[in-house]
C-alpha cells in the first residue's frame, strides 16, 4: 500500500523540512508540500492528493493539524479518501484507519462532534426558552419592521455566506467548468465533476448552474461558460468526455479512465457497462484526431 505525505506549513517563514524528513522515515514514497493557512479548505495542493489518491493508498501527515483545523474537516477529508478506498494516518496522534483501533478513535471522535453539535442545538433552545418567558422577542428589529436597510444587510450576509461555502467546494467545480464550457453541454460537465466525488458531494445540475452564476457574477469566471452548447456530433460525445477527464488529470492512467467512466455510468461505445483500457486508449485517440486533446 503506497504511503503518500502531506506536509504544510502556514506562512513562507516556515519550513516543511522537518515534516518531510519524517514523513519520508515513515516510508511515504511521494511527498506534497504546501504553504496555507489551515482554516483554508480550498487548498490546491491537498485537492489534487485527495484527487489522484487511489484505493488501498493511505495519506500520511505528521500531525492531524497539518491536514484540519476543524473536526469536521477533518472527518470530511476521511470520509472522502474511503469513499475512494483509501486510509489515513497520523504519525503522532493514535489515527489509522486501516487499523481496527483507528476506526475506533475516528468512531470516538465522530460521536464526541456530534455530541457537541446537540449540546449547542440544547443550549440555544433552552436560551430562546427562557427569552420568551420574560417577554423578550428574538430576532432582528430592523427585520421585523421590515426596515430596507436591515433587510439589504441580512441579503449581503447571506450572500457572503453563500460564496464563503462555494469558495470551499471550488475546487471539486471550477476547473472542469472554466476548461469544458461551453464547448460541452451541463449535463455531461455535471457526470464530470461528480466522476470523484463521493455521493454525499455530488452535485446538481440545478446547483452547480447557480454556483456558476454567482462566480460569473462576480467575475471569478468568465460569462462565456454560459454560452449555449454547441451541437456536437453523437460520434464525438464519447471522446470529448474521455479528452475531458484527460485534460484534467494528464498523469491519469487508462484503467483510471474506465473507473471514472463505469462511476459516471457511461456506457462503452458498444453499449456495454464495463470498460476496458483498449477502448479508452482508442478514444483518447480518436479525440486527438478531432483536436479535443490540448
Amino acid at each position: 500500500m503506497p504511503l503518500i505525505g502531506y506536509a504544510r506549513v502556514s506562512t513562507e517563514d516556515q519550513t516543511p523540512l522537518p515534516q518531510s524528513q519524517a514523513l519520508k522515515s515513515a516510508g511515504c514514497v511521494e511527498i506534497h508540500e504546501e504553504q496555507a493557512s489551515g482554516g483554508n479548505r480550498a487548498r490546491p495542493v491537498l485537492a489534487r492528493v485527495l484527487e489522484r489518491i487511489g484505493k488501498g493508498d493511505t495519506l500520511v501527515v505528521v500531525r492531524i493539524d497539518r491536514l484540519a483545523r476543524s473536526l469536521s474537516h477533518l472527518l470530511e477529508v476521511i470520509e472522502r479518501l474511503e469513499a475512494k478506498g483509501a486510509f489515513f494516518r497520523s504519525l503522532m496522534d493514535p489515527i489509522d484507519t486501516s487499523s481496527p483501533q483507528g476506526k475506533f478513535t475516528l468512531q470516538v471522535l465522530g460521536a464526541a462532534a456530534e455530541f457537541e453539535r446537540a449540546l449547542i442545538r440544547e443550549r440555544t433552545k433552552a436560551g430562546l426558552a427562557s427569552a420568551r418567558t420574560k417577554g423578550r422577542v428574538g430576532g432582528n428589529p430592523g427585520l421585523r419592521a421590515r426596515d430596507p436597510a436591515a433587510l439589504r444587510k441580512v441579503r449581503l450576509a447571506r450572500q457572503d455566506g453563500y460564496m464563503e461555502r462555494l469558495n470551499e467546494t471550488a475546487q471539486d467545480w471550477v476547473p472542469h467548468v472554466r476548461r469544458l464550457r461551453p464547448d460541452m453541454a451541463w449535463e455531461d460537465v455535471l457526470r464530470i465533476v461528480n466522476g470523484p466525488l463521493p455521493r454525499e458531494r455530488q452535485w446538481t445540475q440545478s446547483r452547480l448552474l447557480r454556483a456558476v452564476n454567482a462566480y460569473v457574477r462576480d467575475g471569478f469566471l468568465p460569462p462565456t461558460v454560459l454560452d449555449r452548447a454547441g451541437r456536437r456530433e453523437t460520434d464525438d460525445r464519447l471522446p470529448a468526455i474521455v479528452a475531458a477527464i484527460k485534460g484534467a488529470d494528464p498523469d491519469i492512467t487508462l484503467q483510471a479512465i474506465c473507473t471514472r467512466l463505469e462511476a459516471m455510468r457511461e456506457r462503452t461505445p458498444r453499449g456495454r457497462t464495463s470498460w476496458q483500457p483498449s477502448s479508452v486508449k482508442m478514444l483518447l485517440e480518436r479525440a486527438e484526431r478531432l483536436g479535443l486533446l490540448a
